[in-house]
């Protein structure tokens, strides 16, 4: 296979690594920044009592995952669009550093004896923007015009609004609907923390709205600089308004509130000095486009979202002691698997761009560095989280049923991020081929074939079962996404011509 060809180059530090390094360092702690924020109210509300950390679980649950479902494919689309306008345009104006078939890694020898660069392959991939130059990224008073992060903001913001709103009116029924019954000790604490979090909604969605932007043109750094300054903002309101002022989870919720609103407004300053997002006119904002790969997105992560989501309310049916400790180990699983996200994010931008100049020998070259270094990384964690985790457990919860379970699923957690990481750089990989159709369609055999395995395993083996059936969900994930790269179908279909 020719995506093997040149494993030997996987740490190389030449101008290839050296941009997925520059893009996915700074992507990976980004991403991480929310479900840090989430553990720490985790580790905060763990002190007060198992009920309301089971509840803040439960609510976290249902709020990451319709935002997850709002806002994914808007970041996923925005991404690869941005990044091919950002391409195209700098070949339109002769801009030597992005010639056709040289890329930004064109020296590099590589990627010569990876794959020619030819004008006749019949499977070249055509950027829908490479001959829409004047309507797609222009230099406006030293702002750069991007229709594709003018749609983006536009949507982001009306979903905001409406994902608001629809947890705050069907706050009570989505927490029964997932397990948290009427009698439940955890139902009044669960209302109050996602009723005060949707009030950040329209600023999370905002917020990761305009990292697509920035991603596309390959500036990963503002969005950290960004969430990182929200997330100390959190840390320090977060004992301030649980303990000091004594409100409990809805100060958890409120101090994350405006964590989110911080970050969302150091987004936008920094975006506006950068880019003009009005466009000259609504046609220019290729909204057909963008809604059709989002839709097909949108697909995908409604799957994802199903089977985490029903994880969850699985969890919350065994009782409040279960559903604590898989919180603990949930999030922990979600925020360790997000560092190999920052590099699915780095392969994503350089594969757009890459595609959008037809340069083959490129993609194949990046798409090779990020899924070895994607192995590795999971491998690393999984030392890491195998070792670490049994200490580190007690800074969630000191309750002794809790932690008897946490460290029940501390095997799960550590061993699957090996294939955890490569799911999540494959899912990079077939955005940044553009390839969203086959992400969509892969992702709802696995969710179909997964669900089945988590409502039989977690009857009949409890808490145990649903980490089972996660961690064949995940291996289901990854090797959808070998299969598309392995046979050269697709985008890919070059790499056997």
């Amino acid at each position: 296979m020719v995506i093997n060809a040149r494993h030997r180059h996987a740490f190389r530090l030449d101008e290839l690594g050296m941009e997925i390094m520059r893009i996915a360092f700074p992507a990976a702690l980004a991403l991480m920044a929310d479900p840090v924020a989430s553990l720490i109210d985790t580790a905060f509300i763990g002190h007060i009592g198992p009920v309301e950390l089971a509840a803040v679980g439960v609510s976290i649950a249902v709020f990451n995952q319709v935002s997850r479902i709002a806002i994914f494919p808007i970041v996923s689309v925005t991404t690869s669009f941005v990044a091919e306008e950002d391409a195209t345009s700098k070949l339109a104006s002769g801009d030597p550093e992005s010639g056709e078939c040289q890329g930004s890694f064109s020296e590099d020898s590589e990627m010569k004896e990876l794959m020619p660069c030819t004008d006749h392959d019949e499977h070249e991939y055509t950027s829908p923007f490479s001959s829409k130059k004047s309507a797609t990224m222009t230099e406006v008073e030293n702002r750069k015009r991007i229709p594709s992060a003018s749609s983006a903001l536009l949507v982001g913001s009306v979903l905001g609004v409406l994902e608001t709103l629809f947890l705050n009116f069907g706050a009570k029924p989505i927490l029964i609907f997932m397990g948290v019954k009427h009698d439940s000790p955890m139902l009044t604490p669960a209302c109050e923390y996602l009723t005060l979090r949707a009030l950040g909604a329209p600023a999370v969605l905002l917020s990761l709205a305009m990292q697509g932007v920035f991603r596309g043109i390959r500036d990963t750094e503002t969005p950290l600089y960004a969430t990182v300054a929200g997330d100390a903002a959190n840390i320090i309101l977060d004992p301030i308004f649980i303990f000091l002022f004594r409100l409990g989870v809805s100060g958890a919720a409120i101090a994350h509130v405006i964590s989110q609103y911080l970050i969302a407004l150091m987004l936008l300053w920094k975006l506006l000095r950068q880019v003009d997002v009005l466009p000259p006119s609504i046609k220019n904002l290729q909204f057909g486009r963008f809604l059709r790969d989002g839709l097909l997105l949108l697909v995908r992560v409604i799957a994802v979202t199903f089977c985490v989501t029903l994880a969850a309310s699985m969890a919350a049916r065994q009782g409040s002691v279960p559903m604590a400790a898989f919180q603990i180990c949930l999030q922990i699983w979600l925020a360790t698997s997000l560092l190999a996200d920052g590099l699915a994010v780095a392969g994503q931008a350089i594969l757009a761009s890459a595609f959008a100049r037809k340069d083959h020998s490129g993609a194949t070259s990046a798409a090779s560095r990020v899924l070895q270094w994607g192995m590795v990384l999971g491998l690393l964690l999984c030392f890491i989280l195998g070792i670490g985790l049994q200490f580190a457990s007690k800074l969630f919860t000191k309750d002794a049923k809790v932690l008897q379970l946490v460290h029940v699923g501390i095997p799960f957690v550590a061993l699957t991020q090996p294939m955890n990481a490569l799911a999540f750089v494959f899912d990079g990989i077939n955005y940044g081929a553009s390839d969203f159709a086959y992400a969509a369609y892969s992702m709802v055999l696995v969710a179909i074939v997964s669900i089945v395995f988590l409502i039989i395993l977690s009857s009949s083996h409890g808490f145990v079962g649903i980490w089972i059936a996660l961690t064949i969900y995940m291996s289901l994930r990854m090797l959808a996404g070998f299969w598309r790269i392995g046979t050269g179908t697709g985008p890919w279909t070059f790499l056997w011509s």
